[in-house]
């Protein structure tokens, strides 16, 4: 009897096909944050192979309750971080971008996209993301989430949110909420990459509905 690989369940509810398509597709996840790191870890187990993550940030230890990171990581780069444990739990090598996505940048961080996954946490990083895959034609998902809502929206459907006032990082946030919206933009992303299907959702957390995005 053969012995299941790391993806068997995956292959037997999606097929082998569809796990080859989506290992040959090139995801560009921008932040490494609550949704990002999260969102890594889970493409990654699913059968994502080819992988760059844009992240400038260190691990905080406020990160450590919804974030991906442990205690043992705080004061480490996010990226670096995922790299080795993405490698230790599937053993695929993230492309792990440790840099602030920039004007100067952007062009030549995101042209070789396939898909471009949006996990910022402000604004300008946000609007500059949707004018480079807008100007390269490249697909788009905007992840977002505040207090107990989130959304998974495409970018011709999308309106780049106001900043939060005050600190970026002090605003109320559920574990439970974050890993919603991973499982519901993890499945928006495999839909596209696989059947060509988009679909924009919203969720709250505390009446734990989800719905379809009016256009």
């Amino acid at each position: 009897m053969p012995v299941a690989g790391k993806f068997h369940h995956e292959a037997i509810y999606r097929g082998a096909d569809s796990l080859a398509k989506l290992g040959a597709v090139q995801i560009t996840l921008c932040g490494a944050g609550a949704l990002g790191s999260q969102l890594a870890d889970n493409l990654a187990r699913q059968g994502v192979q080819h992988l760059r993550v844009i992240d400038r940030d260190r691990v905080d230890e406020h990160n450590v309750s919804t974030q991906l990171y442990g205690e043992s990581d705080i004061g480490a780069w996010k990226v670096e971080v995922l790299r080795q444990r993405l490698f230790r739990a599937t053993g695929i090598e993230i492309d792990a971008v440790r840099k602030e996505l920039t004007d100067r940048n952007a062009l030549s961080l995101l042209q070789e996209s396939q898909l471009v996954l949006d996990t910022f946490d402000n604004s300008s990083s946000r609007r500059l993301v949707q004018e480079q895959c807008r100007s390269l034609q490249i697909p788009c998902l905007h992840v977002g989430l505040y207090a107990d809502y989130g959304e998974a929206i495409w970018d011709e459907y999308y309106r780049v949110p106001q900043d939060v006032a005050g600190d970026v990082c002090d605003y109320p946030l559920a574990r439970n909420l974050v890993l919603f919206m991973v499982a519901i933009s993890s499945d928006v992303l495999l839909r596209f990459a696989l059947e060509g299907i988009r679909q924009n959702w919203s969720a709250t957390l505390r009446d734990f509905a989800v719905r379809p995005l009016e256009n």
